[in-house]
């Protein structure tokens, strides 16, 4: 198996336990980790925020079921933001996916094991055709999952946005009239998704760039200023570990490309 690209940054986000104790309800705002009480899962979930991905893999697998959500995680941010061949991306969603779906086996009140499942299974829809994994049954399945972590875990904000984008990608790929009769999507619904999870974790800089793709793919124009703002909002945030890191560099590209050129 290949080595991971590493994260490099100046910023450097390595924490100690007694650091990490404090910043965890930041942290895992969006999904409700909580405070392991294994040391080597504690390790793991230590090396994945500092950036040091491959590592935080490897911890994890190591530590047991306890530690998979933490390996899941870092395969996920890893496969999203960092690795550059397309077939490698999907191979370690697709691995993330499985694991996460054994892990729901193992710990059937874990919400975050149905959680990395379903995002898992998301990103892998989102990087072929959307139509073609809602045909298949790939979309009720996702949507169903994030349900039963919701169920789980109510204030689960990470679950909100990921549902929230699902009624936005299904009404955006099969329009409004079918999405709500064949996969119950709805506007309003997935909107409001949005709102609540800012809510729970106003902070996430993930969630402001989500928030505002719905926007673009919902409203369209009628909405472009808000969209915007969210945009600016998320490029100017302050990120509270590597995974934000990486996601404010997207949301400073995707800031560019929304400010008009003055030149023009």
């Amino acid at each position: 198996m290949p080595h991971w690209i590493p994260f490099r940054s100046t910023a450097d986000f390595t924490r100690d336990a007694a650091d990490l104790r404090t910043a965890w309800p930041q942290l895992h705002a969006g999904d409700a980790e909580p405070w392991p009480h294994d040391a080597d899962v504690l390790h793991a979930w230590a090396l994945f925020h500092a950036g040091k991905f491959e590592q935080a893999r490897h911890a994890g697998l190591a530590a047991g079921p306890a530690g998979w959500t933490a390996a899941n995680k870092a395969t996920i941010v890893y496969a999203l933001y960092l690795e550059p061949d397309a077939r490698r991306q999907l191979e370690l969603l697709r691995q993330a996916a499985e694991r996460a779906e054994r892990q729901a086996l193992e710990e059937p009140r874990n919400p975050n094991a149905r959680f990395w499942q379903a995002y898992a299974l998301g990103r892998c829809a989102q990087r072929g055709s959307v139509t073609q994994a809602l045909a298949e049954g790939l979309g009720t399945k996702v949507r169903d999952l994030l349900a039963e972590v919701l169920v789980l875990e109510p204030g689960h904000a990470d679950a909100r946005l990921a549902l929230g984008t699902f009624h936005a990608e299904v009404i955006d790929k099969v329009g409004a009239l079918v999405g709500g009769l064949a996969f119950g999507a709805r506007r309003d619904t997935g909107l409001k998704l949005f709102q609540e999870a800012h809510a729970i974790d106003p902070h996430s800089i993930i969630g402001r760039l989500e928030h505002a793709r719905a926007l673009v793919m919902l409203e369209g124009d009628a909405d472009r200023q808000a969209a915007m703002r969210l945009y600016e909002s998320a490029a100017r945030a302050q990120p509270r570990d590597a995974a934000e890191h990486l996601a404010l560099a997207l949301a400073q590209a995707q800031w560019v490309q929304c400010v008009p050129d003055p030149s023009a």
